[in-house]
């Protein structure tokens, strides 16, 4: 009866959290019983039919003074959302509460930012429930993220414990986390076999079922190839898929780099089982460093290719939105220099490299 019980208790949230989700899960998913298949897909037409509400995060929306009682009607559906969303930012740094008030208010009111995309990890006691409270006070979801790193270990298991911990204990956390994604690259840099990180989502979605976060990985297109891992996006919730076109043998410039990111998109549609997909870690770098290198003699790292290159995301705009689930969002990696050299929109010394004002719908 207790099992019963816990199955029926685990079905009526993965209902919740699929209802402002565009795509329902796939068949195969073990932690949602398959009878629940339509029913989903019930909830997840029906929180698409009316994009003009007012809801988190949308531009119009306006914050309440309380924190609501319940996450019904709070999320705009995903199937409403499409073109720029945000920024991917780097916290690195650990931030300070006024620092990250100032960068998500400038992200807020200049650049019409929806969203903001963690990078890196901040391992500060309390400094989630600072980005919790300055996601809140400029009305930005957050996708956040368990920090693999690039030296192998496992603090990202610990990381992975207090972010739950803090998602379950802020009452905040559910109205602004959108959702949790694993990163960044686990399996471009293999730092879990594809079936091990296949169980880690499915375990994070049954984890976080009660306060209503969906789980993605955050990965290249070539992860996914390279170690035959359509597991783990069996699993997802929704696709946060990379786009770095500059490291392709065949780029050239940011102008010319939309066959590059075409045959990666068509690749996560064909496979996606119609999800939502974000292009999260997405941009074009204005200059080289040791960390950036290109794999073509032809590509150019320069100001003028990386503008070219939002520029070229933003033409396509109506391309995009015929994208799985009301269209294809998109995020700028990353909001400024000092947070990884030569991707920014702003340089190190805080001036935007070039005008930038990318449309947040078409």
């Amino acid at each position: 009866m207790l099992f019963r019980s816990f199955t029926a208790f685990i079905s009526l949230s993965l209902f919740c959290v699929y209802s402002t989700l565009c795509a329902s899960p796939p068949e195969n998913d073990a932690a949602i019983p398959a009878v629940l298949s339509s029913l989903l897909e019930v909830g997840a037409l029906a929180a698409a039919d009316d994009c003009q509400r007012s809801c988190f995060p949308a531009l119009n929306f306006t914050m309440p003074t309380e924190v609501p009682s319940s996450l019904d009607g709070w999320w705009c559906s995903m199937d409403c959302e499409h073109a720029f969303l945000g920024f991917s930012y780097e916290v690195t740094a650990c931030q300070s509460l006024s620092q990250l008030n100032a960068d998500f208010a400038d992200m807020r009111k200049n650049f019409n930012a929806r969203y903001v995309r963690l990078y890196g990890a901040c391992d500060q006691s309390g400094f989630y429930d600072d980005l919790i409270e300055a996601a809140w006070q400029n009305t930005l979801g957050v996708h956040a993220l368990i920090w693999f790193g690039f030296t192998g270990g496992n603090e990202w298991e610990t990381r992975r414990d207090d972010l739950f911990n803090t998602l379950h204990n802020n009452t905040k956390a559910p109205f602004v986390t959108r959702g949790v994604q694993f990163g960044s690259e686990p399996l471009y840099d293999d730092v879990l076999s594809h079936e091990s990180l296949t169980e880690q989502v499915v375990l994070a979605k049954i984890l976080l079922s009660d306060v209503l976060i969906p789980v993605t990985v955050s990965e290249l297109a070539y992860g996914y190839q390279e170690r035959g891992a359509l597991d783990v996006l069996d699993q997802l919730d929704f696709i946060n898929a990379h786009m770095l076109p500059f490291f392709s043998t065949e780029a050239t410039t940011g102008s010319a780099a939309w066959p590059l990111v075409q045959q990666d998109m068509d690749w996560f549609i064909q496979n996606g089982n119609g999800k939502k997909i974000y292009f999260d870690e997405n941009g074009w770098p204005s200059s080289t460093s040791s960390s950036v290198q290109a794999n073509s003699l032809n590509a150019v790292a320069s100001v003028s290719s990386e503008e070219e290159y939002f520029q070229m995301l933003d033409s396509q705009c109506e391309t995009l939105k015929e994208g799985p689930c009301g269209g294809i969002g998109w995020f700028a990696h990353i909001y400024s220099d000092q947070q990884e050299a030569g991707y920014g929109i702003y340089n190190t010394q805080g001036t935007l490299k070039f005008p930038f004002q990318p449309r947040t719908s078409c």
